[in-house]
């Protein structure tokens, strides 16, 4: 390692991401258990009614991940063989995944070389007679052209299905996302903006949410604790063959004491942010995330780009550097058209997707969490800048 890489080197390993878990979240995990109810009950009815005014979304339905809140919505709206759906490269195979298992057909569109958002324009080309929806995700945090897809979904009569997974609180032209009626999937991962350890939310208008109720618990008309309350009734009906896809109370726990704390960690967030664009706006080596003005941006990820021609090492070599240096780094995502399944399964080459391949290649992502301190961030700042320093071209 060279003398500027050690003057860089941090004591200790600094993770990608941490969740922010403080003991409001502990005792409220306490309660629940020490309850008469641990699974599905009224925390986690309280989250759904809470979870929802916050976005001023029409409803809300907890779940198990985001992955079940997109399947469950994709099967409410009965997509299924012979139907395709349209949905982006450049995101985490859950999105792609569930389009297969509902035996619809994922097709997919290139997406934005500024945002890294799908591009409408690529999803009019890609829509036939056989499409049914659209599947986008706010890469990032970062809000797609909502407008542009919605007339397209008008002209062609097409559903709409917004992976949020990134996007909370993310708004679009004012509105927070996940507040209109139709379908948004929202995760709680460890290491989302808000977290229950495991677990998403789907928000649309109440009547489609009534049937999805009915297809996240085995088909069942009655959950447990409408059976097992004070009041309840033993008997249900099984109207369709459902999933298992309910949130338990003690996620819920997680999530009320989160939403809670969500505007305080998202100011966190945006200083961090404000660090990192300070740090590395005059490096040409650097491309930075953009945010365009009708958006207000949620900031999951900080997604830093590399111009590679300006550096003599790989974006690889790269993080393997910024670990030498105890930083911690992730990249997001490896294109769907580049997995083996996806690959061998429609055909794909490198090319068929260009601009999420060649943006693919030169992304890494800092760490951005609220628990990170001051020097945490000047760490990372500094890492990033040793290793410009000692492989600029």
């Amino acid at each position: 390692m060279t003398v500027g890489s050690v003057s860089a080197r941090r004591s200790t390993f600094l993770p990608f991401s941490t969740p922010t878990i403080g003991e409001e979240e502990i005792r409220e995990v306490v309660d629940t258990l020490r309850s008469r109810w641990i699974t599905t009950g009224p925390k986690a009815k309280r989250f759904e009614s809470e979870f929802a005014t916050y976005l001023q979304a029409p409803g809300a339905l907890a779940l198990s991940s985001c992955t079940a809140a997109l399947h469950t919505a994709l099967k409410t709206l009965g997509i299924g063989p012979g139907d395709e759906v349209i949905t982006t490269p450049m995101t985490f195979t859950a999105t792609v995944n569930v389009i297969e298992h509902v035996g619809a057909r994922p097709v997919l569109a290139d997406v934005e070389p500024d945002t890294l958002n799908i591009d409408a324009g690529e999803v009019e080309a890609a829509i036939t007679p056989r499409t049914r929806a659209i599947l986008p995700v706010h890469y990032a945090g970062h809000p797609v052209d909502l407008d542009a897809l919605r007339a397209l979904a008008r002209v062609y009569r097409l559903a709409i299905i917004e992976d949020a997974a990134h996007a909370l609180p993310a708004r679009y032209k004012g509105q927070l996302i996940g507040g209109g009626g139709n379908p948004v999937a929202f995760s709680f991962y460890a290491i989302k903006n808000l977290t229950t350890a495991e677990g998403g939310m789907l928000t649309a208008d109440p009547e489609f949410l009534a049937q999805a109720r009915v297809v996240s618990l085995h088909g069942m008309s009655r959950d447990a604790w409408k059976r097992y309350d004070q009041g309840g009734g033993w008997f249900y009906e099984v109207v369709l063959p459902g999933f298992k896809y309910n949130m338990t109370d003690i996620q819920a726990a997680l999530g009320l004491c989160q939403l809670r704390k969500l505007e305080q960690f998202q100011r966190r967030r945006r200083e961090i942010v404000s660090q990192y664009n300070r740090a590395f706006l005059d490096e040409p080596a650097l491309e930075l995330p953009v945010t365009r003005p009708e958006v207000e941006h949620a900031w999951h990820l900080y997604a830093l780009r590399l111009r590679l021609e300006a550096l003599t090492i790989s974006r690889d070599r790269f993080i393997e550097e910024l670990a030498e240096r105890n930083i911690g780094t992730s990249v997001h995502f490896i294109p769907i058209h580049l997995h083996p399944y996806y690959r061998d399964r429609y055909g794909f080459t490198p090319a068929s997707f260009p601009v999420a391949c060649s943006n693919y290649q030169r992304l890494l992502s800092l760490p951005l969490n609220p628990a990170l301190t001051d020097q945490d961030v000047s760490d990372v700042i500094e890492g990033v800048l040793d290793v410009l320093r000692n492989h600029r071209v």
